[in-house]
């Protein structure tokens, strides 16, 4: 090879990196005007209209207290930061599950982890409020928490005897329907007075955050994007097959372990304060991986996380818009976007056989 053939290549090798640089930053910097816009429209849209000029001034301490001051700081500020919160931590934790799966369709509502997160918590919570006429958001985390993870253990039993993953999939969405008939049973033998709160967060909502809430959500949900996020290096090379993440030092069995409970934390700590949210944790992470081309880790994780954030933000602004003053279940919206994008990659990995 001579000279002028390797300076080609040299340049070409350069160009293309510039490019793939270049995307990244075009994906993350329309992510983070998403982000903004969608987090004014929040604030400013509802039946009480708030001017951009007015949000910014309360927003710095430049106006007084008043009306407009306790919507956005007691209604809208903690209902629209808990979206983005939650929304990251679900598609996460569907990135994590497609890891660990290597498959695309997993998720943690595919897969009745949701469901069984939900089962957990409405027994806490009918317990708790019956008995001590109030329950801790810990509680309730660590409630879904138990749930996701027992989920997961069943699910990885079966994924022992049945190696096709379809059929996998299926024992999951059993899963999820046997978790949501135990859950109605509790509630229709639950008195009245316990499932006041419980109807309304079974529905999926972001509605009725408090700042408090959003504390222990990030709080729990920083420090597990926190540890992900350190694990780039090994979920890369996992990406790449089991022999080689062995050659490079990583212990599979530890690895995968952990997999499973950043996953089910997250997932858990979603379902604890929004209810069961449907789609986001399959369609985000394969729309970002989409427009980043790329599965690396350090790049994809926070783009996930990001995308989800954005996502479930635009989807909660819609359930409260599109129909107001009524207000539609989180789940609905996140549904009618989300369930397109699956049905594409199945139509698409059809095709690719």
């Amino acid at each position: 090879m001579d000279k002028k053939e390797s300076g080609v290549e040299v340049s070409g090798f350069h160009r293309e990196n510039f490019r793939r640089r270049f995307r990244y930053i075009l994906v993350f910097v329309l992510l983070i005007v998403a982000f903004f816009a969608i987090v004014v429209l929040n604030i400013n849209t509802g039946s009480v209209h708030i001017s951009v000029s007015d949000i910014f001034k309360i927003l710095t301490g430049q106006a007084e207290e008043g009306t407009q001051y306790s919507i956005i700081w007691k209604i809208r500020l903690p209902r629209v930061i808990m979206a983005a919160i939650l929304g990251g931590a679900l598609s996460l934790s569907g990135f994590l599950l497609q890891t660990f799966f290597e498959n695309p369709i997993a998720g943690p509502f595919v897969l009745g982890i949701s469901s069984g997160a939900k089962m957990v918590v409405a027994l806490a919570m009918i317990y708790f409020i019956g008995k001590f006429q109030i329950v801790s958001s810990y509680t309730l985390i660590i409630a879904a928490f138990i749930g996701s993870l027992m989920s997961v253990g069943f699910i990885l039993l079966v994924s022992r005897r049945v190696k096709h993953m379809a059929a996998l999939l299926v024992a999951g969405i059993m899963i999820g329907y046997i978790c949501t008939a135990i859950t109605d049973f509790i509630v229709t033998f639950a008195e009245d007075s316990d499932i006041v709160n419980l109807h309304g967060w079974s529905q999926g909502s972001f509605s009725g955050m408090s700042w408090s809430n959003v504390t222990v959500a990030l709080v729990v949900v920083g420090i597990t994007f926190l540890i992900t996020f350190l694990m780039s290096k090994p979920i890369g090379a996992y990406q790449l097959g089991e022999a080689y993440a062995q050659s490079m030092g990583v212990n599979i069995k530890v690895f995968r372990i952990a997999l499973i409970l950043l996953s089910s934390i997250l997932s858990g700590c979603v379902t604890a304060f929004a209810g069961p949210i449907s789609f986001v944790g399959i369609a985000v992470p394969r729309l970002v991986k989409s427009s980043l081309k790329t599965a690396k880790p350090l790049i994809v994780i926070p783009g996930v996380f990001l995308g989800g954030a954005v996502f479930c933000m635009g989807c909660d602004l819609i359930a409260r818009m599109a129909f107001a003053p009524m207000e539609l279940n989180i789940s609905t919206v996140t549904s009618v976007f989300g369930a397109p994008v699956v049905i594409f990659m199945l139509m698409k990995k059809q095709k690719g056989r």
